[in-house]
């Protein structure tokens, strides 16, 4: 797993990837507009908005930066950032990253499906396990930018792998990682796997 790590590392040239410093205690002066979709530590309660605590810091300022930009277009967050510049950003995610991120439930008929999805992928139709980039407890590998998904709401994961499936989403690199790996889901793929995610610890 080490040398796919290191290969996927190198092939996505992002092995180097620099970003500001950020400092925690900066960002919780600043997430009042957030704290209404996200909550003041990042547990989101609404499942259609992401919980953002615990996860990694490069990706929570990627995910910042791109949305700003335009590069990721969401919506409910159009113009939230504008105001804000790449060290309040960096000091956001760093807020976030330094809180605890809770576990949800799955759906007890849907987790042999979803474990073996995420543990084994589709290997007939050529769809790597989900731990190779995102690790056996779903905590990701925020050096390479990929996120966090223990514990994250399942109707929040399961839009988002439809949207890489339909190219509705397309933020992952110029190697399409998760556009070629959500191409490969069903409905029910996506529905089982989201579950597992939500519950797992």
């Amino acid at each position: 797993m080490n040398k796919l790590i290191v290969s996927l590392l190198l092939t996505l040239g992002i092995s180097g990837l620099a970003h500001a410093a950020g400092d925690a205690a900066a960002g919780q002066g600043k997430i009042v507009m957030c704290s209404a979709c996200h909550n003041p530590d990042g547990n989101s309660l609404l499942p259609d908005f992401p919980k953002l605590a615990g996860q990694g810091e490069r990706y929570l300022l990627k995910q910042m930066q791109d949305i700003k930009s335009g590069a990721r277009p969401v919506v409910e967050m159009t113009g939230m950032l504008d105001a804000l510049d790449d060290q309040d950003l960096a000091d956001i995610a760093a807020w976030y990253a330094s809180q605890t991120g809770t576990i949800g439930a799955a759906d007890p008929e849907l987790v042999e499906r979803g474990e073996a999805l995420f543990r084994g992928g589709k290997m007939e139709d050529g769809m790597p396990a989900c731990i190779g980039c995102h690790l056996p407890n779903g905590e990701g590998l925020d050096l390479a930018v990929y996120p966090k998904l223990n514990g994250q709401h399942a109707s929040y994961t399961a839009k988002q792998l439809t949207d890489f499936r339909e190219g509705d989403r397309d933020n992952d690199g110029e190697a399409m990682i998760m556009r070629s790996i959500a191409a490969k889901l069903s409905n029910k793929d996506i529905k089982a796997l989201s579950s597992y995610i939500e519950g797992l610890n």
